[in-house]
Formats: structure tokens, sequence, C-alpha cells
């Protein structure tokens, strides 16, 4: 049984359904429960996967817990693997018949998941946090976020009104103060030759817009909202920049990886851990848009420094990040909890 509250749209979000419908092509056995999406519901139906909706409300919210029971009930499932705090906090406590996993994608306060057994941490930073937390360290694993390959062919250009032949740089996240697009944008003018996507959506847009006109960047600044492809305007693009302030792990990195793209990243604490010393992308500090400028600038008058970190970031991204790699692990990982739950 996997259970996940989320929001409308985000990273953890997105990897929850590559994670269900990877382990479904593997005909594992899995009960579905969301917050309440439609969009989520027609996704996952889409992959022949019937999820039930909870409202996952707050802390007087009884109703959900009882609901998630009533489905344990129904499903007697193996393993509950619960996605971040909110749906941990709704999982009752399951006995020694049922193993109950909590997966961590931040520095999430564990007072949430006092009924987990087990706990997953997506970067080994997040692994550390939990383990000086107090919580029994072999029952701590660190397991990534995997990614799909690109599938669509690269976006024509000229769909957002961009020119074929001009230096392209693409970002996308949720517009939240933590994702520093602000910072991003402030660097173009740094960059008087390139245009910019940024994919996403979020409380920041008004804002990031009227910055744009502010900086006078409009003609070559375009915001694409939420892609249900963002690999094909993501192979269209020529670098990508990941400028946030605060990142525990980076999918949006992995992605660019996957698309064979060169990386320039903050030193946050996720991108600083996937890019290494500036060996798989370049490494800028936080809030400094000169130092982003700098470096896409760097980039773009070096073709050859560009294809070595492509090469390097695929190269990781076909070692640790694939789905196979990952979804193997997941599998090892349910294993072992079963014999511990035998025993």
């Amino acid at each position: 049984m996997q259970a996940i509250a989320g929001s409308k749209v985000g990273g953890a979000e997105s990897f929850f359904v590559r994670l269900v419908v990877a382990l479904n092509s593997r005909d594992i056995n899995q009960k579905v429960i969301i917050g309440r999406s439609k969009s989520r519901v027609m996704e996952l139906q889409s992959e022949g996967i019937q999820a039930t909706e909870i409202s996952f409300g707050g802390l007087i919210d009884v109703y959900s817990k009882i609901k998630i029971q009533r489905e344990i009930n129904k499903f007697r499932p193996d393993i509950i693997l619960s996605w971040m705090s909110r749906a941990a906090s709704k999982v009752p406590f399951t006995g020694q018949e049922i193993s109950h996993i909590g997966r961590l994608g931040g520095y999430y306060n564990l007072k949430y998941y006092k009924s987990c057994d087990y706990l997953i941490g997506n970067t080994p930073d997040i692994v550390n946090y939990i383990r000086n937390e107090g919580f029994n360290p072999e029952r701590v694993v660190h397991l990534p976020n995997f990614v799909n390959s690109p599938i669509n062919d690269p976006v024509d250009r000229s769909v957002v009104d961009t020119p074929e032949n001009v230096p392209l740089i693409f970002a996308m996240g949720r517009l939240h103060k933590n994702k520093a697009f602000d910072v991003l944008l402030q660097s173009m003018p740094n960059i008087p030759d390139a245009w910019l996507w940024i994919a996403g959506e979020g409380p920041e847009e008004s804002s990031l817009k009227a910055l744009v006109e502010e900086l006078g960047i409009g003609e070559r600044t375009r915001f694409l909202g939420w892609l249900d492809k963002p690999d094909a305007f993501l192979s269209s693009a020529d670098i990508f920049v990941c400028p946030s302030r605060h990142e525990p792990l980076g999918n949006v990195i992995i992605e660019a990886w996957a698309a064979k793209k060169p990386v320039i990243a903050t030193a946050s604490m996720g991108p600083k851990e996937l890019l290494g010393d500036n060996e798989r992308g370049l490494v800028v500090p936080i809030n400094e848009p000169k130092e982003i400028a700098k470096s896409v600038n760097y980039l773009l008058e070096n073709p050859d420094k560009r294809i070595d970190i492509s090469e390097a970031g695929l190269e990781d991204y076909e070692k640790h990040y694939s789905e196979k790699v990952v979804v193997e692990k997941y599998l090892e990982f349910f294993e072992k909890v079963l014999s511990e739950c035998a025993a």
C-alpha cells in the first residue's frame, strides 16, 4: 500500500506516480491512496491503476485515519509506504504483521512518523538527519529518486516564440522563493545573447513576471507554466540552471542529466551532493546572479566543457538514478523489511 497527501504539483508527487507505475509494471500488487486530486487520479488511471482519494486534513481530521484503517483491513498489505508528513501521520499503528515505511524528501519533523517502523531518506544528508534525530539507524535507508529518460522529441522553439539560433537556458520547478528564480532572472542582463524558459507554477509567478519587466528582459524570457511533457522543452534547451536557495535533492538536475544537458546549480545541499567538484555540472554560490551569469557565459564560450559535463551527468544518471537501478533498490529493501518482519 502507498499513501500520499501531496500538493497539486511537485517533485515528490511526480516521483510518487513514477514509482507506483514502475512497481505496477513489475506486477507488484498495490493499493494506492492519495489526497483529493482529479488530475492525479486520471494520470494513474491512464496507466491502469485505481486510486482511492481521501481528504488528509489537519490535526482535527480523524476521518482520514479511519478511512485508511478500513483500506488496510480490506487490502491487508505486507508493507505500507507513506510519503511525507501528512500521510505518515494519518497511518495508524499497524502492529507486527504490517511494516510501515515513511519516506522523507526533506528535513521533516519526525513527530509525524511515530507509527513508522522504517524510514527512507532520498539523500545521504537526509538519512544523516534522521539518524541524528534518534531514529534507529539500522532501520533508516537511502533510496534515491529516479527520473525517466526523455521520450518526446524536442519541441520546436517557435511554439513559444523563441528563435532557433539563440542560446537557450531552461529552468523548472515550483515558483516559490526557495527556488530562487528571481536570482536567475537577475543574472539575465549579464547574459545578453541568451533566452530563458521557466517551467512551473506557484505563488511567486506574478512577482517574477514583474521582475522581468523591471529588468527589461521580457523579449527573451518565457514562462511556460506546468508542463505535462517537460522533457520535450528541456531537450530543446542548451543549458539547464537550478538556482535554488534550498534544495534537499534536486530532481530537476537528474532530469537534465537524463536529457544530456549541461547543468549549473547553486551550492544548496542536494545539488552540491549531486554535482560533486564541478565534475557533473558547475556549482555556484547561492543568491549570486553574477556567478550564474559567469558560469552560463563560460559554458556558452566553451562547447567542449558543455559536452564533458553533459556526458558525466548522463553517466551518473544511468549508474544511480535510472528507473531500473532505483526500482531494484526499492524491491531489495522491501524484501529486507519482509524478512525482518517474519523473523
